[in-house]
């Protein structure tokens, strides 16, 4: 790339004085000293303690249960990381039925207690293979679909995550409020808040 045209402005954002073109990817070095990409600069969580997250890398484990469609995490300026999840349409029926729960809606199923039971031991496995400081406390299971047709997804199926941000507000907003809302990761952590 030699520059964007007509825009010098732009062009000096992108490319440094030495030539080096700032793709705002961040990479790491494999042990066999190739690069891989994991992330988007301008997506990283930084939290309220100034650590930067790779969101990315949190989502693939965070859906390492198949009735887990979607993952979002959130956490920017906050202290801890949560999590909004949405379940697979098709996944999550066929292993609610195995389970003995027939003919809930998706919402319903996101209510569930054997579903909200699957999604806390999901995230309790990511949690396993996080730093302390990367692992979920939180999480909201959304009731509705996310599809290219709906906002929350790119054509590609890659997140909106401002449209994301924005639209769920509220739910995020609940798992950092006294009490928080939504469902801790840690079921002691759950029936202590319950209880008090």
């Amino acid at each position: 790339m030699v520059g964007y045209f007509r825009d010098p402005a732009k062009t000096s954002e992108a490319i440094d004085d030495d030539g080096w073109v700032h793709s705002g990817d961040i990479a790491e070095m494999g042990a066999d000293g190739q690069f891989r990409i994991i992330d988007r600069k301008k997506e990283l969580i930084i939290t309220s303690a100034g650590k930067n997250i790779s969101p990315s890398n949190l989502e693939a484990l965070a859906k390492s249960s198949p009735i887990i469609g979607q993952a979002v995490a959130v956490g920017d300026s906050r202290n801890y990381i949560s999590v909004l999840v949405v379940l697979d349409p098709q996944v999550a029926p066929l292993w609610a039925k195995r389970q003995g729960i027939e003919d809930l809606s998706l919402a319903e199923l996101a209510e569930h207690p054997k579903v909200v039971d699957e999604v806390r031991r999901a995230l309790t496995v990511a949690n396993s293979h996080l730093s302390r400081v990367e692992q979920f406390k939180r999480f909201t299971i959304l009731p509705s679909e996310w599809s290219p047709e709906s906002e929350e997804l790119t054509p590609t199926m890659k997140l909106k995550r401002r449209v994301i941000e924005s639209k769920y507000k509220p739910q995020i907003e609940a798992m950092y409020s006294e009490p928080p809302g939504g469902h801790s990761v840690d079921p002691d952590r759950e029936t202590a808040a319950t209880a008090t």
